[in-house]
């Protein structure tokens, strides 16, 4: 059978797969610690799941609406004015199977073949190829670790040409932690609006945020900037709901509907009990939010120590999600017996193996230079997974 010939420019999701393999290995019954999942280690609240009881008991098992419950499009809009100072109507939302489905739905309807977007370096790993699934062409801009991985106005500008259509902005940032602050936003909502641009704003973490950082919505800087601005998020990492698969979009109407068609074609409607417990959680007690706001915050301490305290490592103090992004550099180029370690996915490789802890290599990132670790994990596994990382790089030469 033959495959078509997009299939080829295809790579799997490096999370996912790092995820998986650490799932194999502590199956065959290896110890492994693993620090590659980006996905919280809390259950989901009890009146989230309750929400979701109820809806089984009362059988709202049927299809939904391809786009979404009013009830669900009501209490994003509620939220978005609530947290973000924005405000949006039911017809400017849709529900999808998670933030990654929405940011696909997005890149599928607003780009097209030889259209450029530009991406701030490091970045999330589906961006790129969510752009290229769509015909357009992603563009990173480095940001600087010494500036804390913040997009700066200046290098989107000169990443910008006649062939730019779009930028999508993370912040918090998935994998850096870096979030930038309104000044850096403002000066990227005027550059968004002079040049025309679409801006595809992804706020999955922005509940995530420490040190009195705040997580602005670009929306919420202006009509202008707004009416050019998609802002995604999802439930999943606020909300400790990863398996719920319940992301969301606001945006204009006609991008909107465009994405509800699409979608009608592609998927369906989102699982009608998981939209049930959605609304329970956004229009719920936030205390639990908050909860697991703090134990990151205490995760962070740890694990930005404990990694700052490793031979041959540094890494930048993150200020919102669950992620350090150390810088592994001094690693590179040495050996593990006869084995040269040329790339961070050679180090990855070598700590799973040898130290048995998984991380994400940042070549996946578009930084080579650095490797990812989620803290969403006990404090314990943090300390006890940091101490192997250590002891098998001091065997390194």
């Amino acid at each position: 059978m033959r495959l078509a010939a997009r299939t080829a420019a295809f790579t799997p999701s490096a999370t996912l797969a790092i995820t998986a393999r650490a799932r194999r290995m502590r199956a065959e019954g290896v110890d492994v610690l693993d620090f590659g999942a980006g996905e919280p280690d809390f259950d989901t609240p009890e009146h989230i799941k309750a929400a979701a009881v109820q809806a089984l008991r009362e059988g709202f098992t049927k299809y939904t609406a391809a786009a979404g419950i009013d009830d669900l499009k009501d209490a994003v809009c509620l939220k978005l004015k609530r947290d973000n100072g924005v405000e949006y109507r039911r017809e400017n939302v849709i529900v999808s199977c998670g933030a990654k489905h929405t940011l696909y739905n997005v890149c599928m309807v607003l780009f097209q073949e030889g259209d450029e977007v530009l991406l701030p370096a490091p970045y999330w790993v589906s961006y790129p190829e969510q752009i290229r699934m769509a015909g357009a062409v992603p563009i990173p801009v480095e940001t600087g670790e010494a500036d804390g991985f913040r997009s700066r106005v200046q290098a989107l500008e000169a990443a910008c040409t006649p062939r730019t259509a779009g930028l999508i902005r993370n912040s918090p940032c998935n994998p850096t932690g870096a979030v930038l602050d309104r000044k850096d936003l403002e000066a990227i909502a005027a550059f968004a609006v002079a040049r025309r641009l679409t801006v595809i704003s992804d706020e999955t973490y922005e509940a995530l945020t420490y040190d009195g950082h705040e997580a602005v919505s670009i929306a919420a800087l202006g009509e202008e900037v707004r009416h050019r601005t998609v802002v995604v998020n999802s439930l999943s990492k606020a909300y400790a709901m990863t398996g719920w698969r319940i992301g969301y979009a606001a945006g204009p109407v006609e991008v909107v509907q465009a994405m509800g068609i699409f979608q009608s074609q592609v998927t369906s409607n989102p699982t009608s009990i998981a939209q049930r417990a959605a609304v329970a959680a956004l229009t719920g007690p936030q205390d639990c939010v908050r909860a697991m706001r703090a134990a990151f915050a205490e995760r962070r301490e740890a694990v930005v120590a404990a990694v700052n305290g490793l031979p041959r490592i540094s890494c930048v103090r993150p200020g919102g999600a669950f992620y350090a992004f150390p810088n592994v550099s001094g690693c590179l180029g040495r050996r593990a017996g006869g084995r040269p370690l040329g790339t961070s996915a050679d180090l990855a490789d070598y700590l799973l193996e040898e130290a048995r802890v998984a991380v994400v290599p940042g070549m996946e990132f578009g930084s080579d230079r650095h490797v990812r670790i989620s803290y969403a994990t006990s404090k314990a596994t943090i300390l006890e997974g940091v101490r192997r990382i250590g002891e098998a790089l001091r065997r390194l030469r």
